[in-house]
């Protein structure tokens, strides 16, 4: 029997401290906390950073770290600052260390490194080893070369490896959120479906409770199934906030794939017990022939640049798509006139921001808004492109008027100056799994002490 306590959906979310204090009164075997996805997008990974703000993250880390020096179990956390690139895991050594000085603790701390090399992936590619998940994008030599960044996604074998260190603490780089909380269970011989199961289901924290901003869950994982239940105060797990959480980021709601199998929770049952708790048995884990872990890869797809209008006279608020419109045919004539620019040479969008700027064309309600915002996005290969062709839409967004009648109007710059340059922009690659002879050949686990005790 095994009891993961998991504070919370990602470190740098927060999570409530009552909760966490009332989970350690249950003694639990392991924490183990995720620390990204590739839920806000290619950047993180293209650049190799953290979404999460580093003085956020190392508040709730030291919170995290003095829990588990009071119960002196594992702390583990999965994919270090949201993506899991190596840089990310020194980023998390680096605020461990200064907590460990700060707190007085001596710890031994394990890195497990999910950066793969270009060549290891072109080596995999030329042997057969890798193969598109769907949607499918091309690999090739060319499309690996140009990546900033590539992680494999590592599973419970690789955590399990890191805690055969006798580390106090783990930080690996990316993983499957649900192996940092299924790798002890599995460890112990716990059931498999189930601690797959309850490691899918506790994932996101709270999330799988009716009070999911609280945060801190615990699971409870046995030789039949497990057992999930919040910590805060007046939330509670029924079966229906736990079985809906299969559907979470899963396109298949009774099939979930990782390193090694997937799981199966067609035949599954949900239970509401005791204390607001729900268990659930009848999972089951089906083994591959092969041990294969995903691939994500980002590389930068050009520089963008933004200008931003504002419109609230009611004639032109009524009229914005139009006038948009209109203004960006004529920016591209004049851009291919003066600079000799073609279409394939840049991007170039004019969002409305207040009217259709989320759903766009499929947008269903159709209300005028007492004022309209027009972001004009520049991308193009280079910055110093992207900012020549947003200044050529400068005068357009500033004066245009709706009729060539009309006295030249001036609309609201929020900003000086109105163009903002920003940098960079990636795009996310590959999407494909590779082929592994050995769960750690493509990951790479070493330990450090830090003696600050």
């Amino acid at each position: 029997m095994t009891l993961v306590l998991v504070p919370s959906g990602a470190l740098g979310l927060g999570f409530d401290s009552k909760a966490l204090a009332a989970g350690l009164d249950h003694k639990p075997d392991i924490i183990a906390i995720d620390g990204g996805s590739t839920d806000s997008g290619p950047f993180y990974l293209g650049s190799g950073s953290s979404k999460y703000s580093r003085s956020a993250t190392k508040e709730e880390w030291r919170e995290l770290m003095i829990a588990r020096n009071a119960l002196g179990v594992p702390l583990v956390i999965g994919t270090c600052g949201t993506c899991g690139a190596d840089a990310c895991v020194d980023w998390m050594l680096e605020i461990t260390a200064e907590l460990a000085q700060e707190l007085g603790q001596h710890l031994k701390v394990a890195l497990l490194y999910s950066s793969q090399p270009s060549k290891r992936i072109k080596e995999a590619l030329v042997q057969g080893r890798i193969a598109d998940l769907s949607p499918a994008l091309q690999i090739c030599d060319a499309v690996v070369d140009s990546c900033s960044n590539i992680v494999a996604l590592a599973g419970a074998e690789q955590i399990q490896a890191a805690l055969d260190t006798g580390a106090d603490i783990v930080l690996a780089g990316r993983t499957t959120d649900t192996a940092i909380i299924a790798a002890l269970p599995l460890a112990r011989s716990d059931h498999a479906g189930g601690a797959w199961h309850g490691a899918k289901i506790a994932e996101c924290g709270a999330l799988c409770t009716t009070r999911p901003r609280s945060g801190v869950i615990a699971v409870e994982f046995d030789d039949a199934g497990f057992t999930v239940f919040p910590l805060a105060k007046d939330a509670r797990c029924t079966a229906h906030t736990v079985s809906a959480h299969m559907l979470y980021e899963n396109a298949d709601p009774f099939i979930l794939h990782e390193p090694g199998g997937h799981l199966d929770v067609s035949q599954a049952g949900y239970e509401e017990v005791r204390d607001n708790r729900v268990r659930v048995s009848g999972s089951r884990w089906v083994t591959s022939d092969t041990y294969t872990v995903k691939l994500e890869g980002a590389r930068i797809a050009g520089y963008q640049t933004l200008v931003m209008a504002m419109l609230r006279d009611r004639s032109y608020v009524e009229a914005a798509a139009t006038w948009a419109g209109d203004i960006e045919r004529r920016v591209r004539t004049q851009l291919q006139d003066h600079m000799g620019l073609n279409s394939g040479d840049f991007d170039l969008e004019l969002r409305l921001i207040g009217q259709n700027a989320t759903l766009g064309e499929y947008e269903t309600l159709n209300q005028v808004p007492v004022e309209v915002g027009v972001m004009a996005i520049v991308t193009a290969q280079t910055q110093a492109l992207a900012d020549e062709i947003a200044k050529a839409l400068n005068p357009f967004l500033l004066h245009h008027p709706l009729t060539e009648d009309e006295e030249l109007p001036t609309f609201a710059f929020p900003f000086s100056p109105a163009e903002i340059s920003r940098g960079p922009i990636y795009e996310f690659c590959l999407n494909h799994v590779m082929v592994l002879d050995d769960p750690m050949e493509a990951f790479r686990l070493e330990t450090v002490d830090l003696p600050h005790g």
